[in-house]
């Protein structure tokens, strides 16, 4: 299946905990000010890959840790992107994934996208919440500004409410 990125990184310490295998997707609505990614904004921007080289690519890798979706927004590409989570899974990699919108706004956009539910169900940390330039940070852990949060999406779901990520429990 056809997934539109912007690129990869392979051993990334920055997009998660551990080593991880990045995926940048291509396309976003929300168009931060000061985005670190603004070529990742054109839905037609960037290259179309096939999920399978990116799964065979992130396989190589005997020393990762998980798999990160970071943008672009992932969720404006949901499909492709649990055939990706659930390989990973598959091979016991945990998975993180960025997005613009809040917890509580995809899960309101799950109720009609079995996709977007599906991958929420297959992330482990939810880093949620749009950039904002005035609250930019370089204090917070994996985020880049003030505003997002670093969400445990497992128990997030079972309680459909955000709970917060803490390391020690990972």
């Amino acid at each position: 299946m056809d997934i539109r990125i912007s690129g990869t990184v392979n051993d990334s310490i920055v997009d998660g905990p551990g080593l991880r295998y990045v995926i940048f997707t291509q396309g976003c609505p929300h168009k931060c000010k000061g985005c670190h990614n603004p070529q990742t904004h054109d839905i037609n921007g960037g290259k179309k890959v096939d999920t399978e080289e990116l799964i065979d690519e992130f396989k190589k890798n005997p020393l990762l840790d998980g798999v990160t979706f970071s943008g672009g927004e992932p969720f404006c590409q949901p499909q492709q992107l649990c055939e990706i989570a659930q390989a990973a899974v598959d091979a016991g990699l945990d998975i993180v994934t960025y997005t613009g919108y809040t917890f509580e706004q995809i899960l309101d956009k799950a109720e009609n996208d079995v996709f977007i539910k599906k991958l929420l169900s297959l992330t482990d940390i939810l880093i949620d919440g749009r950039f904002v330039l005035e609250q930019r940070t370089l204090d917070e852990a994996f985020r880049g500004s003030a505003n997002q949060r670093l969400i445990d999406c497992k128990k997030s779901l079972k309680l459909h409410k955000a709970v917060s990520w803490n390391e020690e429990y990972f």
